[in-house]
């Protein structure tokens, strides 16, 4: 029900039915979340996936958002520095999982897997460019939100699905270009070793033959009385006799084999920098669009540029300082 409620949250406001006690709330109330109120709250972030937070146990109110910006212009009050370290926290957790990850694949395969930077990869003018109107659409958004505008608030954000969709199939024909290259300097897996042609079964021992030359005779004898069944049932037996002499096995040297013998299906796996999910050089692009415009890597794209941004004004702060 809660997941419910934040998802409702989120489409009509967190006022919808008209609740007075947010509305006579205060931006710095300990029930208030400040983190929301400094632009971003990790628990919107990754809702229905492996990294979901669960709900926000705080209030999330544009109102009071406002409230807050207007205060920190004043320079009363500023919670960046506390979604910083939240951010920060999330990010090094992301950034350990792919160390981990590649020291694993690292210890089964060295050229197994290396950690591709997206980021760069996918970095063009355009890719910019609809990001900035992703940004611009989301205000607009927040703006109908707290405006009361559902129809309107709906409207945009079906624009910024579309955008989001049209960026993620721009990223995923970057990559899939980088990753044909990857595949070109890939070293061609040795083929696996040829078996040696098997040997004509060695001559039968004395005994043996004596009793395929015992067979033959009798066969012809037979066909000589006119006892064509007779006759070609001996020639069989004698065939078998020959068939029991043993056939050597051929040799085979197991130094030849090496892993590239047996792992010429490996996957060459990539890891995104961004999020840390595991990219083949085989994927198609449509996989790799999913992966763009999924919710894990869009939370982890969000939160590494959020960062940047509060780094910048930390900085732009203590200059003027």
């Amino acid at each position: 029900m809660d997941a419910i409620r934040k998802q409702l949250d989120v489409l009509m406001g967190a006022n919808r039915n008209g609740d007075v006690e947010e509305v006579n709330r205060n931006y710095y109330d300990r029930d208030v979340c400040r983190l929301f109120l400094a632009g971003l709250c990790p628990h919107d972030l990754f809702q229905l996936t492996k990294m979901d937070l669960g709900p926000c146990s705080k209030i999330h109110s544009l109102q009071l958002r406002k409230d807050y910006e207007e205060a920190k212009s004043k320079g009363s009050e500023n919670f960046d520095r506390e979604l910083e370290d939240m951010i920060d926290r999330l990010i090094v957790e992301c950034d350990r999982k792919i160390q981990r990850a590649l020291k694993r694949l690292a210890d089964e395969d060295a050229k197994a897997a290396i950690a591709i930077s997206v980021s760069e990869v996918t970095l063009t003018d355009e890719i910019l460019q609809l990001s900035k109107q992703i940004k611009e659409k989301m205000k607009e958004v927040d703006a109908f939100d707290f405006e009361g505008r559902a129809d309107d608030k709906i409207k945009a954000q079906e624009v910024v699905e579309e955008l989001r969709a049209k960026r993620a199939d721009m990223q995923a024909t970057l990559l899939l270009d980088a990753f044909n290259k990857d595949r070109a300097s890939l070293p061609t897996p040795a083929p696996p070793p040829q078996v040696a042609a098997v040997p004509p079964p060695a001559p039968p021992d004395a005994r043996t033959q004596e009793m395929i030359n015992e067979k033959l005779k009798k066969a012809e004898e037979l066909g000589e009385q006119g006892m064509v069944d007779e006759a070609q049932k001996a020639l069989e037996e004698a065939e078998a006799l020959k068939k029991l002499a043993p056939r050597p096995e051929p040799s085979s040297d197991p130094s030849k084999y090496t892993a590239a013998d047996v792992r010429i299906t490996d996957q060459k796996l990539r890891l995104c920098d961004i999020c840390g999910a595991f990219l083949s050089v085989y994927d198609n692009d449509r996989r790799l669009a999913d992966h763009f415009g999924g919710k894990l890597h869009l939370g982890y794209m969000l939160i590494r540029e959020k960062l940047k941004e509060l780094q910048v004004l930390s900085v732009m702060y203590h200059f003027l300082l």
